[in-house]
Formats: structure tokens, sequence, C-alpha cells
């Protein structure tokens, strides 16, 4: 009996070794059927891929400090009276500035708002100090403070928007300036365009214009353009269309840009008499008179920009808008003096009128094929608008 209680015995501690001989297989099996375990390493390579952005980070982090180094480029913009998001012009040269930035041009770009025009030298000497190596104004008004700092500070590359140098064309040297390139625009062919465009489209064979100041040559371009535009059409086809043109000249620099009351009023004023399609050409002043037009279900034809975009509150009835590309014709000055490319003197940049967007539909094709022919015919010179480059001394 004991034999056979031994026997047993060894039976059990053979199955009990067995059991456990056999259990390490199940576990090592399992990381096996568990790949994970398998892919960490793709754990450890994570932030190996991420390290360059770590370490590129500072660069996107440039200060003002930095504007003095050789090495950093930066760009700064100093407004007209008014604010940089006007919707229109002050908007339009900055975005450029800011395209700079996106295309890698420029390391750091700022902008100033100018609220007095008393403030346009210091505002552009905020720049200057701080070692910018282009400065943009924006403006007529802030010509004279542009052509003053670019001689104090001579290094500094000087883009000045709507800004004629017609030291360009005189014999004489000694007022050149080396460092400052006035990039400016055929407004009134522009002004042409959609002038021509609101005489083939009003029912009333009224149309209207509410500007700035026709002080400043752009501004003035653009509203005797619409006039000339509007005539040409009707000899086109043999309409006669009156235009009422409305200049803010009545108030100075610091109002005649930012008053949409006034706008809006006299936008009001020449819907009482019949104008269904009004153009406003002067900031915030020409918003207010398009936002009125469009409330009223008439025309409504933007400036600088193509105002359907920037405007939301007129832009169903937005028909069109008076283009300067001022955004790419910054963004290539500015490129142009980074690369040492850019030229002194006077920059022309292009012209156009924007797409009818919402209102396509309500613009025959006889019309569309017509403004085709105008814009053609004014880009080879067989038309031209007959408008000066300045107003007439009276």
């Amino acid at each position: 009996m004991k034999k056979l209680y031994f026997v047993m015995a060894l039976l059990i501690v053979a199955s009990m070794v067995l059991a456990a001989c056999g259990a390490p297989a199940v576990a090592t099996e399992a990381p096996a059927a568990e790949a994970p375990a398998a892919e960490a390493p793709a754990a450890t390579e994570a932030p190996a891929a991420e390290a360059p952005a770590a370490t590129e980070a500072p660069v996107a982090e440039v200060t003002l400090d930095d504007c003095v180094k050789e090495e950093v480029f930066c760009v700064g913009l100093v407004t007209d009276v008014g604010k940089v998001n006007d919707k229109s012009f002050n908007q339009s040269a900055w975005e450029g500035v800011q395209q700079s930035n996106v295309d890698g041009v420029a390391d750091l770009v700022q902008f100033v708002e100018t609220s007095d025009a008393k403030d346009y030298a210091k505002n552009i000497t905020t720049f200057g100090d701080a070692g910018f190596d282009v400065i943009v104004t924006v403006g007529f008004g802030i010509t004279e403070a542009t052509a003053a700092a670019a001689v104090v500070y001579p290094d500094i590359k000087f883009i000045g928007v709507d800004q004629f140098q017609s030291w360009e064309f005189t014999p004489e040297t000694t007022d050149d300036i080396a460092n400052l390139t006035g990039l400016g625009y055929a407004e009134d062919v522009a002004g042409f365009l959609v002038g021509a465009l609101g005489s083939m489209m009003s029912k009333s064979h009224k149309i209207g214009a509410v500007c700035g100041t026709d002080v400043v040559p752009p501004v003035w371009r653009y509203g005797e353009g619409y006039k000339a535009g509007a005539a040409y059409a009707d000899g086109m086809n043999g309409t006669t269309t009156e235009v009422f043109v409305v200049y803010h000249s009545d108030v100075g620099f610091d109002k005649t840009f930012t008053d949409p009351e006034w706008g809006a009023q006299t936008a009001k004023s020449m819907m009482d008499q019949g104008a269904d399609a009004v153009f406003g050409c002067g900031g915030l002043t020409g918003n207010g008179a398009i936002t009125a037009a469009a409330l009223a279900g008439k025309y409504a034809i933007g400036v600088d920009t193509d105002q359907f975009l920037t405007l939301p509150e007129a832009a169903p009835r937005m028909l069109t808008s008076a283009m300067k590309l001022e955004t790419a014709g910054v963004a290539e000055l500015v490129a142009a003096a980074a690369d040492g490319s850019i030229v002194a003197g006077n920059f022309i940049g292009d012209t156009s009128y924007a797409p009818f967007h919402d209102l396509d539909g309500e613009v025959p094709a006889e019309v569309k094929a017509a403004m085709e022919k105008l814009n053609a015919g004014l880009m080879d010179g067989s038309i031209t608008t007959g408008v000066p480059v300045a107003k007439p001394a009276e």
C-alpha cells in the first residue's frame, strides 16, 4: 500500500511540474498577440519627428527689439487718418504687408493707426527709431511727412501708397529721394469702368458717387472717372445718364474719410432724386453711402478693394467695386525692398473692376461683353478717360 501511495504521490508531483512548465508558453505568447507592444518604437519616433518644430519656434517669436538685427526683416505700416480695418484703403495696404509675412519675406509686421494728421511724423518715427527695414505709409495726406522721414532715415526703404513722387519728372536732382517709392494707381480708369457699368445698369438713368475730399488727387480721379465712364456708355448706347458726384470737401482730413453718417445722408439725398446706383469713394464715408444704398435696394458700388468681401452689410446689393490691386502692389514692393530690386520714384499698380457676385444674374450678357471690351480698350490705350492726373487749378 505504501508503494501505491508513493506512486500516486509521484504522479501528482509530476502533473504539477508539467502544469507549471506549461504556464510560461501562454504568457510569452500573449505579447506576440498584442501587436502594440511590438510597435513601441513608433511612440519614441513621434518626438523625433516633431523636434524641428520645437527648435524653429523662436524664429516665429521675433520681437520689436530684434528689428535692429541685420538678419531680421521688419515692416511697419502707418495709416492715413482712420482705422486699419476700414474695409477699404488702409485695410488693403495692411493686408499687403501681412502677405509679405505669410510669404516669408518679413519676419515681423506691425502697424500704427493715425488719429490726427499732426501725428504723422511721430508715428513714422516709431518704426524709424526701432530699426525697421521698410516703412509703408498710406494716403495722400501723409506724403510730406513720408518724404521728410525718408531723408532722416536713408537706410530704410519707404513705400508711399497713393503718394506721387513729382521729383522723378523734374531735371533737378537735388530733391531726389533714393529710398522712397510711391505706389500709385490710375483711379480714373477704375472709376470709368464702374461709371460705365452704373450707366448701363441704371433703370432711372440717374446714378451717384459719394466721395472724400477732392483735394486728394486719387479721390478726384475716381469721381471724375466715374462721370467720364457714364458719359462714354451713354455714347455707346444712345442714352443720357444724370450723374451726381459729391465730394466731402467741407471738412478737414480728420473727418473727410471717417464720416459714414454724412455718407449715408448724402446717398439718401441722391436716391431721393432718383439715383438707383451709388458709388462710395472715400473710406468709411463711402462705406456709409453704399450701405445706405444697399439697404434701400439700390445698386452699391465699392472702392479700392472688392467690398463684396469686406462689407457684408452691403454685399447683397454690391454690383461691383472699382479696384486698385493694392494688396498685391504693396506685397510686391516689400518683396522688392527685401531683395534689393526696388526702384525709387513711382510704381504704378493695376486697376480693375470686381466680379458681380450675387448680382451676376442681373447683369445682361451684352453688358458683360461691353465691360470686357471697355476694360481691354483702357488697357491697350485705345480708350482714354480724359481725366487729368490732378484737379486743374481754379
